[in-house]
């Protein structure tokens, strides 16, 4: 018999059985019901015993057993009920108390039918019930578990449809070589059958790389907006669950949505999150989440032929670092280096991002783009909207070049600091900064003096801002040495001056190291260690450690180390050197400063005595 069958027999056989047991159970013996006319006459009689009222009705028993409605019937009783008219006014309270009965005002508890079924069926009832509740209880819980782990494997991508994406390349400025390559996926999206009439296949991934801030990202809503189709957004981070097998089941999920809506666009972001090389930092050799994950994705993405119309975006910082299996041909065909925009680049972003913002007439968009070597697309938002909360907060209508001076001062510089100093520490932060600034005047090949305060900004006392006339992407040694010993300058100065030095210097010589290593064991700018690269490279800091395979001997960084001491001692005697031969332009700048704790470009270079070179910044 079905599982269901068995179960309805037992219920009816508990049923039977609480019917035959509520049977035994004595009840009170049946009342019989007389006219209020007849108990008024048992009451004048002296036959009732005891009554209790409830409303209207009256129950109650007889002293002696009475035979109703038919005393040749031969049945007898002592219990009767009886209801009093609504008219009577007779006074039966009066008469009963005159015949000492026992009065109350709660009916006796005969069983009602609801009584009786309840007490029959109720137990019987009550069990199926609680068996019942906790057999669903049981389903629930084993539902919920499901539901839970089913939720997890689900796709956490965030679904951007045509409509809904306003970001194009229109908004996207200073990098139109990656437009350019981007725009091709574009024509890939909107026209396939140009493409695969000569045999041409979509691309299978776009690998974006580059520094943070240049614009990853925003490339991403770019190309969605342009290729107007859905796209599917996360980072990588969210694929990975500490349950082994989720982060392969939301990817499998992912690209499951993403190939029902083709043509469409999967975009990673943070890639290397799941991408790095498996085996790394997995000492056991077992397969964890994120290798799971990883294999999850390259099979996924070998699975494509071209002809679903699926294009996965990734971005990341740091490609040295991905397993070789995602960077092969078929995997991501395309990789996009996403560079820092050089000066006319920065004009366009800045050109972008001053649309919303009203600009005064003295405002030169190309000349702040000039004065922000290095900075990237993130870093000239940010320069725009501060220099508009600065207006704003001098209640100002437009924009002016103040401004934006000091929110690059603010951006670069750091905050103000409102402490105090010393007379004395004062004197001591002007030589310093003089000593960078002079050195940067009379270093040839040194980056312009830009701006020389000491008014404590961020955790240093005082700042010297130097900065090119163009962009450089190379960097030769003496330029090198002369950044050295300008990072040297305010050491030097204080040495020169005061016959003491300081910990202000901390920074500098952190600065200066760092520098000198790079030349000796990155740039082979050492002829006692030759043409040879010793040092990692930027996201390669475990490669070459000691011991492992291709790194440096001991003997190796030893001599690393005797070189950059070597090189940062002679650009130390350097700066001593320049600083000793102009000791009267470092009093007159150290006292310019004293004066006005703030000298820009132009101050600077007239308060020591020397012209100006190159450009001039608008400042306030």
């Amino acid at each position: 018999m079905p599982v269901g069958g068995r179960f309805a027999l037992i219920v009816l056989a508990m049923l039977a059985l609480n019917w035959v047991l509520a049977s035994q159970i004595p009840s009170d013996p049946e009342r019989v019901t007389v006219p209020y006319s007849y108990f008024r006459e048992q009451a004048l009689e002296d036959n009732i015993a005891e009554v209790s009222s409830e409303n209207d009705t009256i129950e109650g028993t007889f002293r002696r057993d009475v035979q109703y409605p038919n005393p040749e019937e031969g049945r007898s009783t002592d219990r009767f009920e009886t209801e009093r008219p609504a008219f009577a006014d007779d006074e039966i309270l009066g008469l009963l108390l005159s015949k000492n009965v026992k009065i109350s005002a709660r009916a006796p508890g005969g069983r009602s039918a609801l009584a009786t079924i309840l007490l029959s069926f109720g137990p019987t009832l009550l069990l199926v019930g609680l068996f019942v509740l906790l057999m669903r209880r049981a389903q629930g819980m084993a539902g919920a578990q499901g539901g839970m782990l089913g939720s997890l494997g689900k796709s956490r991508a965030r679904r951007y449809d045509a409509s809904a994406t306003r970001t194009t390349f229109a908004d996207v400025a200073g990098i139109d070589e990656v437009t350019d390559e981007l725009a091709e996926v574009v024509s890939f999206l909107r026209e396939p059958e140009r493409f695969r009439r000569l045999g041409g296949m979509m691309p299978r991934g776009v690998l974006l790389t580059g520094l943070p801030g240049t614009g990853k990202t925003l490339l991403a809503r770019a190309l969605a907006g342009e290729a107007e189709v859905p796209f599917y957004s996360l980072s990588a981070s969210e694929f990975v669950e500490m349950i082994v097998g989720v982060g392969a089941s939301r990817v499998r999920d992912l690209f499951q949505h993403a190939k029902d809506d083709a043509p469409s666009i999967i975009f990673i972001d943070e890639l290397d999150a799941i991408g790095r090389v498996r085996g790394a930092g997995n000492l056991g050799g077992g397969s964890d989440e994120r290798e799971q994950t990883l294999n999850q994705i390259l099979t996924e993405m070998d699975g494509f032929d071209g002809s679903e119309g699926v294009i996965v975006l990734a971005a990341t910082n740091r490609p040295e670092i991905l397993d070789p299996a995602l960077l092969r041909a078929g995997r991501f065909d395309r990789r996009i280096v996403v560079n820092p925009p050089d000066q006319e680049g920065r004009k366009k972003i800045l050109d972008v991002h001053t649309r919303s913002v009203p600009l005064a007439d003295d405002v030169d968009l190309g000349s702040i783009a000039s004065s922000t070597p290095g900075m990237v697309g993130a870093d000239l938002r940010t320069l725009v909207n501060e220099a508009a909360l600065a207006a704003a907060k001098r209640a100002a209508d437009a924009v002016a070049p103040e401004d934006f001076t000091g929110a690059l001062e603010k951006t670069l510089l750091g905050t103000a600091r409102r402490i105090v100093l010393s007379a004395e520490e004062r004197r001591l932060t002007a030589y310093h900064e003089s000593g960078h600034a002079l050195l940067g005047m009379l270093e040839p090949g040194a980056d312009p003096v830009r701006k020389v305060s000491i008014i404590p900004r961020g955790t240093s006392l005082g700042v010297t801002f130097q900065s090119p006339d163009a962009d450089r992407y190379g960097y030769g040694a003496a330029y090198l040495r002369g950044r050295i010993a300008g990072a040297l300058g305010g050491r030097a100065a204080e040495e020169l001056v005061f016959g003491d030095v300081t910990s202000g210097a901390e920074s500098d010589l952190e600065q200066a190291t760092a520098l000198a290593r790079q030349m000796v064991g990155r740039w082979g700018m050492s002829e006692k260690l030759g043409l040879v690269s010793v040092l990692p490279g930027p996201g390669q800091e475990t490669v070459l450690l000691p011991g492992a395979p291709g790194a440096a001997s001991e003997h190796t960084r030893e001599l690393v180390d005797e070189e950059v001491r070597h090189i940062i001692d002679e650009c130390y005697e350097h700066a001593l050197d320049i600083l000793r031969g102009h000791r009267p332009l470092l009093d007159d700048l150290a006292a310019a400063l004293l004066e006005s704790e703030t000298l820009d470009e132009a101050d600077a270079y007239r308060a020591a005595g020397l012209p100006a070179r190159g450009r001039t910044l608008a400042t306030s």
